[in-house]
């Protein structure tokens, strides 16, 4: 792990999983100090650290820890640590032999409560809504990894209860503290690519299986494993191979697919610095699978091999903006500044060759810029005839706003000591009132569509070569739905409807304020 003075740096060319590797290697040991106060509603506790439970251990949950533990200030403790699956725990129990271990986060909630003051949450998205609503409540402050919710209303209860309970909250977009989202927004006010009409956002997502049906081939619950505490809110189901710890986010009972993943990283820089808020339209272009001569694979429950979305918001300034999100490797028409011969998100996105996640490319009436994942490694591409891209020291545009001191570490670091000053006086980048809540409604807007894609009537037709065929229609499909983001509804096809909120099952609490 790089040096404090090193992280306090840019976090220009660093990729997204270097930067996850780095930080869950990056755990140093700590002693965990009694806890008497709680900083509940912007309360400073008396030592002046922030007192952390840390609910989910393993994989990304390893890199939150790491980043919260490298904070200069040494600020943070890790009180308490939460995981439903030993396996994942393993490191992190070692890692921080004293601090309190649960395996059910309502014990944790309900026995230790007087032993933290902030929560960070790195679970499957099915139970984050739950999870992060609880500790709301409590007053205790959330860092929550994205998206905030599986559904849309999970998402609009979070944020009204971030703000009902005065609670200082951040999700895990980690990009978005990284310099290159400052840059760019001088870039954009000092109108180097005049008005913005376009973005395209495209990523490698789905990296695990999706687009296929259910096994029906039951498997053993691994030991260290409770099967039904990771269930949580999700209806019960058998356990099948391989789908803990990762391969559950190609499943719509348990994730939000490859917008879920990186949406709010990719879609996130457009969403903040062209101050959008709900979609207005969106329409998509889904891959379809046959298993037969005109037979239609139907795996409702599993997101789509790859798609294509259309989202249509109003700009700050007044203007509609047209952004397309593509996965599963669609990629929008190469622009003409791009040299022939390169990787296109290599070129416009991320810069490692060896780890290209996803770009962000914002077309201007007078030029392009791109960016990688979060904001990260902004350029400038002109309308010049040049292939060969502007980076920030090349522009000449001064600085105009503060950085934030770590980059990618520094929004932990950052969350903590906004936990510690109170509500009042939080600095965050993606607190859930006014960015976080409304981007992930906007993401799983999406997954709507995608999900309403699906929807179908049994019909027949007759085919001139094969006669009478049992066959179906897809009312959900080749439309434009219609978002009434204020009241979260579709207007014009009202069936898709079914996917803004979930029912929880039998013995987990439905979200009300």
């Amino acid at each position: 792990m790089e040096q404090t003075t090193k992280q306090q740096t840019s976090t220009a060319g660093i990729s997204r999983r270097k930067f996850l590797g780095a930080a869950a290697t990056g755990i140093a040991g700590i002693t965990i100090l009694p806890s008497h106060t709680i900083a509940g509603l912007g309360h400073i506790p008396p030592s002046d650290k922030l007192y952390i439970a840390k609910i989910g251990c393993g994989g990304m949950g390893a890199a939150d820890l790491g980043s919260l533990m490298n904070t200069p200030k040494k600020n943070a403790e890790i009180a308490c640590l939460c995981d439903v699956d030993a396996r994942m725990a393993a490191d992190a129990r070692k890692k921080f032999p004293k601090a309190s271990f649960y395996e059910d986060w309502r014990k944790l909630y309900d026995e230790a409560g007087n032993k933290f003051d902030a929560v960070c949450i790195s679970t499957p998205d099915h139970n984050h809504a739950i999870q992060a609503f609880g500790a709301i409540r409590m007053g205790k402050h959330v860092y929550l990894q994205k998206p905030l919710a599986h559904d849309i209303y999970e998402a609009r209860i979070l944020t009204e209860a971030a703000k009902k309970h005065k609670v200082v909250t951040q999700m895990g977009d980690q990009g978005n503290s990284c310099d290159g989202m400052k840059t760019m927004r001088e870039w954009f006010e000092a109108g180097l690519i005049g008005d913005i009409e376009k973005v395209y956002c495209w990523t490698n997502r789905p990296v695990w299986p999706q687009g296929i049906p259910w096994p029906t081939a039951k498997a053993p619950v691994p030991k260290e494993l409770n099967w039904d505490l990771w269930l949580g809110t999700a209806e019960y189901t058998d356990y099948i191979e391989n789908l803990v710890p990762f391969n559950w986010r190609g499943w719509w009972a348990f994730g939000t697919g490859a917008l879920g993943d990186m949406g709010c990283h990719i879609i996130g820089p457009a969403f903040k610095l062209l101050g959008l808020n709900y979609p207005s339209e969106v329409s998509c272009s889904v891959t379809n699978q046959f298993t037969g001569i005109f037979e239609e694979a139907y795996y409702p429950e599993s997101g789509p091999v790859a798609s294509s979305i259309r989202f249509k918001f109003k700009q700050q300034n007044g203007r509609d903006l047209s952004l397309y999100w593509m996965d599963g490797g669609i990629m929008p028409e190469r622009p003409e500044e791009v040299d022939p011969n390169a990787d296109l998100t290599n070129a416009m996105g991320d810069l490692d060759p060896h780890d290209v996640e996803g770009a962000t490319v914002f077309v201007g009436t007078k030029g392009k810029v791109s960016c990688g994942w979060g904001g990260s490694d902004p350029r400038l591409w002109q309308q010049n005839g040049s292939k060969k891209p502007l980076f920030a020291k090349d522009v000449g545009i001064p600085e105009k706003y503060p950085r934030i001191p770590g980059g990618t570490n520094g929004h932990y670091w950052a969350w903590i000591d906004s936990c510690i000053a109170g509500y009042d006086k939080a600095r965050v980048e993606s607190p859930f009132e006014g960015y976080a809540g409304p981007l992930t409604e906007a993401v799983l807007m999406g997954n709507l569509m995608l999900r309403g894609y699906n929807i179908r009537t049994k019909t027949s037709r007759k085919d001139a070569v094969y006669g009478e065929m049992e066959t179906y229609q897809y009312p959900g499909r080749n439309i434009t739905y219609l978002w009434d983001g204020p009241n979260m509804r579709i207007t014009n096809f009202p069936e898709a409807n079914q996917f803004v909120k979930r029912t929880y099952r039998n013995g987990w609490e439905a979200l009300t304020l």
